[in-house]
């Protein structure tokens, strides 16, 4: 399964990229100004399904329904748990998805997904924004995840490929997880110089 996020923060003109790394528009976009948040989602939303052929999947509540694990929804990939654990019900929906495309309003305010204490410090934590993601369960995979993230941002967005990084598993030790060179291999394809491909740990 792959997946590509963009967070939309809806009270402000910003785009944050996969992996939370931060992009201001006034200064890595190429005179766009015109670039509001609903905008951005419909940009999005309309690459993914119309050229892209995913399935739009309409948005949750914000207080999740039959699972009790959830205080709030925090993640645009919560309403696709049951498909990530296997226990879809064969007769839902869910369970014919080979790609999917949403947008959803998460809450970060309490359980592990609390980043109350971390607002304000640093660029990306927030308690209530947007997060669009398009999701693939089976159908393609790291490669054209990639390649259509880069053309999403790069092309219809118009970001800067020069002012853009990007990110991959750099493995874990503790885990015993070894480095997705796999992920690292394709971004130096798709044209990225190695300084900005950027190894992170799962955390």
């Amino acid at each position: 399964m792959h997946f590509c996020n963009v967070y939309c923060i809806v009270v402000r003109r910003v785009l944050w990229r996969k992996y939370a790394s931060f992009v201001r528009l006034s200064r890595f976009s190429r005179g766009l100004t015109d670039f509001t948040s609903s905008k951005v989602r419909k940009t999005f939303l309309n690459y993914f399904i119309e050229d892209k052929g995913h399935t739009y999947v309409k948005p949750s509540s914000v207080i999740p329904h039959g699972d009790p694990t959830l205080l709030f929804t925090s993640a645009g990939m919560n309403q696709f748990k049951s498909i990530f654990l296997g226990t879809s019900d064969p007769k839902s929906p869910l369970s014919n998805l080979t790609t999917a495309a949403n947008s959803q309003k998460c809450i970060r305010v309490g359980g592990k997904h609390n980043d109350l204490d971390d607002v304000g410090r640093d660029c990306y934590h927030h308690t209530f924004f947007e997060m669009l993601g398009n999701w693939s369960f089976g159908r393609y995979s790291k490669e054209e995840a990639c390649r259509m993230s880069w053309e999403l941002l790069t092309g219809l967005f118009r970001l800067s490929s020069d002012r853009l990084f990007v990110t991959y598993f750099g493995g874990d030790a503790t885990l015993g997880l070894e480095s997705d060179e796999e992920c690292k291999d394709i971004w130096l394809r798709i044209g990225l110089a190695n300084a900005f491909v950027c190894p992170k740990s799962g955390k």
